[in-house]
């Protein structure tokens, strides 16, 4: 199962698409069947799951959404981005208790993770309706949380990491387990493949 579409309630429908299409959200659809009827799909760049929004494709109160996760690499650059655009970002903060963020503003450390560990960075925005958006910074995921069949990096720095660790564990097996011979790529790629799985046999 994936997710597919994250639906959210706004209370103008034109203001909202105005909003997300600002910010270089893909716009996949707008259909109106009938007057009382209006549907909505926008896609955050490099993105697999959609937002939808628009008239009465929900009955959750405008605002109400809360918590929602974008994922990007660079939590400073995003911030330039978002303030560029008109999104009126927070300014980027760490959790007090560094596992996850509180509900609200509550445990808000103003800076990135001093180390900058992957998803220890975030920032926050709100659309013109309220629904809260947030930003994680994931430079390196943790083995298990991502499927092997459907792997992708979210940037060039992400697979060099996972090759660089592919190299250190079969280096550590003895002379000619790193790059030598012609079959090293399809065995960092195994190895690299079952790290994201969550096995832990090479």
């Amino acid at each position: 199962m994936k997710l597919e579409v994250v639906v959210i309630p706004v209370s103008d429908v034109d203001r909202a698409k105005d909003f997300y299409t600002a910010l270089g959200w893909r716009l996949d659809a707008d259909l109106a069947p009938t007057e009382n009827f209006r549907v909505i799909q926008v896609t955050p760049p490099g993105s697999p799951a959609s937002v939808i929004f628009g008239t009465t494709v929900t009955s959750q109160a405008p605002g109400s959404a809360q918590g929602l996760h974008l994922i990007v690499d660079d939590i400073i650059a995003a911030h330039e981005e978002l303030r560029r655009l008109g999104a009126n970002p927070s300014d980027v903060f760490h959790d007090a208790d560094g596992i996850f963020h509180h509900a609200g503003t509550e445990g808000r450390v103003p800076g990135p993770e001093p180390q900058r560990a992957s998803y220890g960075s975030f920032l926050s925005f709100n659309d013109p309706d309220g629904n809260g958006w947030l930003l994680q910074e994931v430079t390196s995921r943790l083995p298990g949380r991502v499927d092997p069949a459907a792997m992708t990096f979210a940037s060039a720095d992400e697979l060099a990491s996972a090759l660089h660790r592919a190299a250190a564990a079969h280096r550590a097996q003895g002379p000619g387990a790193g790059t030598e011979g012609p079959d090293w790529p399809e065995r960092f790629a195994r190895y690299v493949a079952r790290e994201r799985s969550g096995a832990e046999e090479l």
